[in-house]
């Protein structure tokens, strides 16, 4: 997910009828839920109150936000943030962290005639980009099990949460894959089988959140804390569970889906544990489990750890 047009100028965004059916084409290419502060923010004003526009467009990889962020074609950044570490450590981009928002939502999903991890041996995973976050996940548990990448499983690319499950719902040969909200209700649904979720296998990890270009953040510091505090204020609008019913009519109408997985899907949302971060705080036990993660799985030869402190900045976020 991503944001552009970050202004001083509000704009109003109008909101158009939902159809429900059983089932979204599995081929359809929306955000995930990850996405509802940012439709919230913009269907209740509070971006508009905050005096800023903004535009929410939905990537197709991670490759492709991290090369779209770099190049300034908008200016904020919602994904992994393992994405913004590679812009840092690999890509020698001066990124910086601002904000924190979930462990992930994710669970490692099988298709139904796999019993165990031990049974990937020889099967393919669909990942997103294979060096980066969920993708490094994966092959950790794997990893634990005895399974080793090339030798023992293959990987296969196909990009962002959408695409892993339409690959695994089309084509049976695709085995596993992590998935998130509300992919994860959508494949048990179509009979795909979880083998749990990810901080349960694994503990603690930082994943979504948002990251921005430190020059533009420099810039635009005013802008930036105003936007944080719009999004804070979306999320606790959220975790209110009063609104549930226009919760899930905005899940219904922007992510495409059948009212029960939407309700299903916000009650996972508002799960502190497993859904959103209460007011997007930023985890830093999670984010060292990461960078382990990163340094064990996947640090290039002849590349650096980024330090710390010099990947995240203090943003006030609290709503005005």
């Amino acid at each position: 997910m991503r944001c552009r047009s970050v202004t001083r100028r509000a704009r109003g965004l109008g909101r158009a009828g939902a159809r429900c059916r059983s089932h979204r084409d599995p081929g359809q290419h929306v955000s995930n839920a990850k996405a509802l502060p940012v439709y919230v923010g913009l269907a209740k004003g509070l971006f508009a109150k905050n005096g800023l526009a903004v535009e929410l467009e939905s990537t197709t990889s991670s490759q492709s936000q991290r090369d779209g962020l770099a190049a300034g074609r908008f200016q904020i950044a919602h994904a992994a943030l393992d994405n913004a570490v590679a812009m840092i450590e690999v890509a020698k981009h001066d990124v910086v962290i601002v904000s924190g928002g979930d462990s992930g939502m994710n669970e490692f999903f099988v298709q139904a005639g796999i019993a165990s991890f031990v049974d990937l041996k020889g099967k393919t995973i669909v990942v997103d980009a294979p060096d980066t976050a969920y993708a490094l996940q994966a092959k950790k548990l794997l990893l634990q099990n005895g399974l080793r990448e090339g030798s023992d499983y293959a990987v296969k690319q196909v990009g962002a949460v959408s695409f892993r499950y339409k690959a695994m719902i089309e084509d049976k040969t695709n085995a596993a894959g992590i998935l998130n909200l509300p992919f994860t209700v959508e494949a048990a649904e179509r009979g795909l089988k979880s083998l749990g979720g990810l901080v349960d296998l694994l503990g603690p990890y930082q994943a979504a959140g948002a990251f921005v270009m430190r020059g533009w953040a420099r810039d635009n510091g005013e802008a930036l804390e105003r936007y944080l505090a719009a999004y804070v204020e979306s999320l606790r609008w959220i975790r209110d569970r009063s609104n549930r019913t226009e919760a899930v009519d905005i899940l219904v109408e922007k992510l495409k889906l059948d009212r029960k997985i939407a309700e299903r899907t916000y009650d996972l949302l508002v799960v502190p544990t497993t859904g959103f971060t209460p007011d997007a705080k930023f985890d830093v036990e999670g984010f060292k489990n990461m960078l382990a993660l990163r340094a064990e799985i996947e640090r290039k030869a002849g590349t650096e750890a980024a330090r710390r402190s010099a990947m995240w900045t203090s943003i006030t976020t609290t709503p005005r």
